[in-house]
């Protein structure tokens, strides 16, 4: 179907004006936060109705014309790029928080809902919604079930999809499905899931109803400085072996640590080579018990000094610190490349160590930043993309981290998603035969491959060419799967 036809058969149930066409009205949705890959679409939608999506999802199905779903584009790995030849769904009119049940601490909201805007409507009942990135002033809420995103207090209260009840789905030939139920189970396979952190290859989401929790009677933060970063890596690792559980658990190096206190003032020890950041939250007594626990757990970790924040303004304000560390560092590099993986806490001092080495082999600075309580790792590589065969040198140095959580281990991904940024990485992590299964998945849901074509799960093909896995005697199974 020529462009002209396309826009002919979208204004049958769309008005003129949420139809774009021009480079100019489509210049902002080229790429998403990996701005170091863009892309125009052929044409950018802004539906305002579910009925709207399921025609424009019948209509891609119909044609075979391949439809990528977009969030605030706060995501970092490329999920939101667009297909030249393709539509991108632009979700921001989704926007309404459509009710609060505060007997069964849930709320419905639309997928454009912006995270932090959850937990500012219901703060009038002491609740509020866990998963919080860093990103919560602006990611939003179908984005965060996309990518099954965390933040800083996923460690004790979970991921996306420990924190939603149901999801309202439109399917790539535009049926309307939902997803789990109100209540905290449901009958049959557990889709929801599936879905959550599917990338948005498997549907549309329209709808999402999230926990609440009551808000904790206290919270305290300690935030600990040490002259070294493997003895702040083993700190963390003593916390959670002692049988603490915190609220969150966060790790930044020297050169973030540098970065966030110049923009935040957040009262960070310039002289560290690594601070944590550690939150106990609950009742008065369990709070003040492990917040003991805490201490003695610090005191034999040899810090060059620890300090309980000593109000409410200065938590939040130690938490600005490590909230604003990826903005931060923006500022003292021309660009930075922001790596996500994951690893078992027994490693964090040897793969800490091991990204210093590999700093100083690819010659670029590295800002470490991450959810350390559960392994998940932030390297910022710095560099400049105006010398040239830096992007690339920073994209090989990721890399090298990625394969370096697989061996210990970890994973390639811990919230972000792999879109494109880490699809070569997948050929590493998983063999051919699985690999298979998820192509199987995806067309299940989708057999026309219309859904985000070209994320998030390499073709067998790609794997072979990279040679970067086995398969079995140099022959690709299911070979009609490599359309995806």
């Amino acid at each position: 179907m020529k462009k002209v036809q396309l826009i002919a058969a979208l204004q049958a149930f769309l008005p003129e004006a949420a139809i774009l066409s021009s480079k100019e009205s489509q210049i902002s949705f080229e790429c998403d936060a990996l701005s170091a890959y863009r892309q125009l679409p052929l044409l950018t939608v802004l539906p305002d109705t579910i009925e709207q999506i399921q025609a424009i999802c019948k209509l891609c199905h119909q044609q075979q014309i391949p439809l990528v779903a977009r969030g605030a584009g706060t995501g970092l790995s490329g999920g939101a790029l667009p297909h030249e030849q393709g539509i991108l769904l632009s979700l921001a009119k989704f926007n309404q928080i459509l009710s609060i049940d505060t007997a069964n601490r849930s709320a419905r909201v639309q997928p454009g809902v912006r995270n932090l805007a959850i937990s500012e409507a219901v703060a009038q009942y002491s609740l509020y919604y866990a998963p919080d990135p860093s990103s919560q002033i602006a990611c939003t809420i179908g984005g965060n079930v996309a990518e099954n995103s965390g933040g800083v207090h996923c460690l004790k209260y979970g991921l996306t999809v420990h924190n939603i009840l149901q999801l309202k789905v439109v399917t790539a030939d535009g049926e309307l499905i939902t997803i789990g139920s109100q209540a905290f189970d449901s009958a049959g396979f557990d889709l929801l899931a599936l879905m959550t952190g599917s990338e948005g290859l498997l549907g549309v989401i329209v709808e999402v109803t999230v926990k609440l929790l009551p808000n904790p009677e206290r919270t305290q933060v300690i935030l600990a400085a040490f002259d070294d970063v493997a003895k702040a890596g083993r700190a963390v690792a003593d916390i959670i072996a002692a049988g603490i559980i915190p609220a969150g658990l966060e790790m930044m190096d020297k050169l973030a640590i540098q970065a966030a206190e110049a923009f935040v003032h957040a009262g960070y020890p310039l002289e560290a080579e690594a601070i944590l950041l550690c939150e106990i939250d609950g009742n008065n007594e369990e709070v003040s018990e492990h917040i003991m626990q805490v201490h003695q757990v610090l005191e034999n970790s040899d810090p060059i000094s620890f300090a309980t924040a000593q109000s409410e303004q200065q938590r939040k304000l130690f938490w600005a610190g490590r909230k604003a560390a990826f903005p931060a560092v923006g500022r003292i590099s021309p660009d930075y490349y922001c790596m996500d993986g994951t690893i078992p806490k027994e490693h964090l001092a040897s793969v800490l160590q091991e990204i210093q080495r590999l700093s100083k082999q690819y010659e670029l600075p590295v800002a470490n930043v991450f959810h350390a309580g559960d392994g998940n790792l932030h390297p910022l590589i710095l560099y400049d993309a105006n010398k040239p065969g830096e992007l690339v040198k920073a994209e090989n140095f990721g890399a090298d981290i990625l394969k370096l959580c697989v061996q210990v281990g970890g994973s390639i991904t811990g919230e972000h998603g792999v879109g494109i940024e880490k699809i070569d990485q997948m050929c590493t992590q998983f063999a051919a035969d699985e690999l298979a299964q998820f192509h199987s998945v995806k067309a299940a849901f989708d057999p026309q491959g219309i859904l985000n074509p070209g994320k998030a799960v390499p073709t067998l093909h790609r794997c072979a060419e990279l040679g970067a896995m086995h398969v079995h005697h140099g022959k690709l199974p299911h070979p009609e799967l490599e359309r995806f």
